[in-house]
């Protein structure tokens, strides 16, 4: 089976709030969406009216329960990865879906207990900016993707109260904010001093991002 795919949802298998991940598959998925569950992320549909259309991983990891119910998903392509890979399974994950087209990729269950796994994932950011494919993180309370220059920001389709910026791997530079309760004008944004830009609100309908180089992470947050 083949899949070629435009957006794509990867249910990866850290820590994920059911209610707020059935809310946002419903929201974002149309019948052109490819659903990946990533290893233990076939775990979260058990129970539901959803079936992943690939599932991706060593799935060693995986309950008694999560392994009967993988035999159930007759209709979903399981690609069984070496426990020995180099890759995590979200990022196996990430890797197949952009070699079959993927023009943006969300990612549910990228955040938990775990920080070297969120570490890991924010460098799936990174890897999607190189491939030209946007990549969001968005867990119950926050959204988590890279922005370029000249994004505009709607205020009626925020994610949360909260939106803060950070620079990634060097420093973000000329950055102007417009349309934030707390606007820049210029500035050379660093990681030692990107405190400056957390937890801003917006103002006005429509917010400008602008800036001359660098990488630019945006958090939107719900407190």
């Amino acid at each position: 089976m083949r899949h070629e795919m435009k957006d794509t949802i990867i249910v990866s298998g850290g820590n994920i709030q059911k209610d707020f991940a059935l809310d946002f598959l419903k929201k974002n998925r149309t019948e052109h969406t490819c659903i990946i569950a990533a290893d233990r992320g076939v775990e979260f549909f058990m129970g539901t009216d959803l079936k992943p259309d690939i599932a991706v991983g060593d799935f060693d990891s995986l309950s008694k329960e999560g392994e009967a119910y993988m035999e159930t998903l007759t209709n979903t392509e399981i690609l069984r990865l070496k426990p020995e890979k180099d890759d995590s399974d979200t990022q196996s994950a990430v890797n197949y879906a952009i070699e079959h087209g993927a023009g943006k990729i969300m990612i549910l269950g990228a955040t938990g207990n775990r920080i070297d796994h969120l570490m890991a994932n924010f460098g799936l950011l990174m890897l999607g900016k190189s491939k030209n494919v946007q990549i969001i993180l968005a867990d119950k309370y926050n959204y988590m993707c890279l922005i370029e220059n000249g994004t505009i920001l709607k205020k009626e389709e925020q994610f949360g109260k909260y939106v803060s910026f950070f620079p990634i791997g060097g420093e973000v530079c000329n950055l102007t904010l417009k349309g934030f309760k707390y606007p820049l004008d210029g500035y050379c944004l660093r990681t030692e001093d990107s405190g400056l830009t957390v937890s801003n609100e917006f103002r006005e309908a429509n917010a400008e991002v602008t800036f001359d180089s660098g990488t630019l992470l945006m958090i939107m947050s719900i407190d």
